[in-house]
């Protein structure tokens, strides 16, 4: 049985892959990377603030595989004066220290969790990874450099970097937006998006992104590769909340506001950020994880959005 050490596994992507990689038989065994040890999981490892990891602090012994989950993720009220430095602190400096770290103590594979994002934050037609990368956002643009980094040291070492990019990942206790709108819409709070209809967005389900990751680990043919994942289906920002309604078996209330106006309310109110994500397009071209890999997502977007409710229904 391989080991494999899941870093930021108290998060909600790295809760879902440390559970599955316990519960079932994929040959793996992992270990829970986290700032400090909590007794929540199997085999912990305290890893501390990522960005102050030295290499002096020493991996668990016997890795075959890291998959790095750890960020610093988007920060809502900044508190930086330098937001893009903060995040290369981070997200760039401890991942590629780390990174040095896992080659340098033998780990043959290192699977990097990075953001579509690095694609762009808007599409006019799917994302692939052919696409020149385009970050706009400070997360994003440090997403992008460690992956260079990264890919520069497997060069180096001859350690073996996948990189996965994700679009919003959704769940049960999803944080965030997602979160925040499965709510509302179970507290029957009127929402002024019936006429966000024109948009396509792409989204994953947490067991489909944990399911390529579980993939990517040991497939021969991911070394050295980048992928894009999705559900599938892609969904208009009201067709999506009518979807989450069924899942709660209530009906989504949409107000039909037009978008123009919300795009004006939201530029007023200093939220366009917020408007683009609810009102743009971004989608994804997940087929090369299923030509390369025969990777198919095992849930729908219905199937997601059930299991992503279900907490608000008991």
């Amino acid at each position: 049985m391989g080991r494999v050490l899941v870093t930021g596994a108290s998060g909600f992507v790295g809760k879902g892959l440390v559970g599955r990689l316990a519960d079932d038989d994929s040959g793996w065994m992992p270990v829970a990377g986290v700032r400090r040890c909590s007794g929540l999981f199997g085999e912990e490892w305290a890893l501390g603030p990522l960005e102050t990891f030295r290499a002096e602090v020493g991996l668990p012994g016997g890795l075959d595989a890291v998959v790095h989950l750890a960020a610093r993720a988007h920060v809502l009220d900044e508190p930086e004066a330098d937001p893009l430095e903060a995040f290369r602190r981070v997200n760039v400096e401890g991942t590629l220290r780390l990174a040095r770290q896992a080659a340098d103590s033998g780990v043959r594979r290192f699977l990097f969790v990075s953001s579509v994002g690095v694609n762009g934050n808007a599409s006019e037609r799917p994302f692939t990874e052919r696409d020149v990368p385009a970050p706009q956002e400070p997360y994003a643009v440090s997403k992008y450099e460690a992956e260079q980094g990264l890919w520069k040291l497997a060069a180096e070492t001859g350690m073996e970097v996948v990189v996965i990019r994700p679009p919003l990942v959704y769940g049960a206790g999803a944080p965030g937006n997602f979160g925040s709108l499965l709510r509302w819409v179970h507290k029957g709070v009127p929402l002024p998006l019936g006429a966000v209809t024109q948009n396509r967005r792409s989204l994953v389900a947490l067991d489909n992104l944990v399911d390529l990751i579980v993939t990517c680990l040991d497939h021969p043919a991911a070394a050295g590769e980048t992928f894009l994942v999705a559900d599938g289906e892609d969904v208009s920002t009201a067709g999506l909340l009518r979807k989450v309604g069924d899942a709660l078996e209530r009906p989504a209330r949409l107000v039909p506001v037009p978008v123009s106006v919300l795009r004006a309310g939201a530029a007023v109110l200093g939220k366009r950020e917020m408007a683009r994500r609810l009102l743009g397009s971004l989608q994804v071209d997940a087929s090369k994880a299923r030509e390369v890999l025969g990777w198919v997502p095992p849930v729908s977007l219905d199937e997601g959005l059930r299991r992503a409710v279900g907490p608000l229904r008991r």
